[in-house]
């Protein structure tokens, strides 16, 4: 333990106190722009019910499964050898924890960080207060206190589109990874413009709308997915290029799904899970989406080198190489 607090007061451009064992409490009275500050309530409320819901575990399995596919690894061994010689690796938006606390399990010579902005940091803090190598920090990703090149893997999965401003974002973790090393990130894509506009809507709709509202709206679509999924239905459907809509035999709810309105349903994860799916989605007010060559110029105006890269429909991820 003391060995680790020697490092972490190495890495870092500003003193910290330390609360628990594992929470980093800088001196930092920053305020958020209006969006950010919703977006920051949004995730608060979003994880603190989530982690209230016995499927959770579920979730996390699928989640670490998936993380995997984004990110190129074949199986968590090829990710446990990956992470071996890593010294510090930072978990850029951490949420409830699970994930940085899957690194500290499979590389316990790593002092893995995570930040989030949310306050179910001081959940995931105290979920995890006994793996001796994992450390928390309520603050934010676009402003890490990190010295320059001192990070030998950064991870920012599923989160840098929820900053105010995702390009600053990048650039400041490109700024704290050593040279030689990966960053891996992931990005929304750009959907059909029917589902681009009624998206856009959503974002400026919900800072006028309480949780309350935006959980019983996402039941309503989880409901709708759920209904439509279960009619089993294909339908054949044209190209249609000047909505950016794909032809082709397509099931009923996912073409709904991709092209109109985000109405998520998983029987596997189940009802509760569903939801706060379509929470997620709905709920904050930062949400960008990137198109391909908008990832892919991010990735060359900071000086990296795609590793990996992966894309499907709703997002474009990939390790990017320092």
């Amino acid at each position: 333990m003391k060995n680790n607090l020697d490092t972490l007061k190495q890495i870092f451009t500003k003193n910290f106190t330390i609360k628990n064992n594992n929470l980093l409490i800088f001196d930092d009275n920053k305020t958020y722009d209006l969006n950010q500050e919703q977006t920051k309530d949004s995730f608060t409320n979003k994880w603190n019910t989530l982690n209230e819901n016995e499927s959770k575990h579920i979730l996390f399995k699928e989640q670490k499964e998936w993380y995997l596919k984004l990110y190129g690894f074949k199986d968590e061994n090829e990710l446990k050898n990956y992470l071996f010689n890593k010294k510090i690796i930072f978990d850029a938006g951490c949420g409830l924890g699970f994930k940085s606390a899957w690194f500290a399990s499979l590389s316990p010579q790593s002092i893995i960080i995570g930040i989030d902005i949310s306050d179910v940091v001081f959940t995931a803090s105290q979920e995890y207060k006994d793996i001796k190598n994992l450390f928390f920090i309520k603050g934010d990703i676009s402003n890490t206190y990190f010295k320059n090149n001192i990070i030998d893997y950064v991870s920012c999965d599923q989160v840098i589109m929820h900053t105010q401003n995702p390009k600053d974002t990048f650039k400041e973790l490109t700024r704290v990874l050593k040279n030689n090393n990966d960053f891996a990130c992931y990005f929304y894509t750009k959907k059909a413009l029917p589902r681009e506009l009624l998206d856009t809507h959503f974002r400026e709709a919900t800072k006028n709308y309480t949780h309350e509202q935006i959980w019983q709206m996402s039941e309503q679509l989880t409901i709708l997915g759920k209904t439509l999924s279960e009619l089993n239905i294909q339908i054949d459907v044209p190209d249609i290029p000047l909505l950016g809509i794909s032809g082709g035999k397509q099931d009923l709810q996912r073409f709904i799904y991709w092209n109109f309105i985000k109405c998520f349903w998983n029987e596997k994860l189940g009802f509760d899970t569903s939801i706060a799916t379509n929470f997620d989605w709905y709920s904050p007010s930062n949400a960008q989406r990137f198109s391909e060559d908008e990832v892919i110029s991010l990735v060359e105006d900071n000086n990296l080198k795609i590793k990996t890269f992966h894309k499907e429909e709703a997002c474009f991820s990939g390790r990017f190489r320092k």
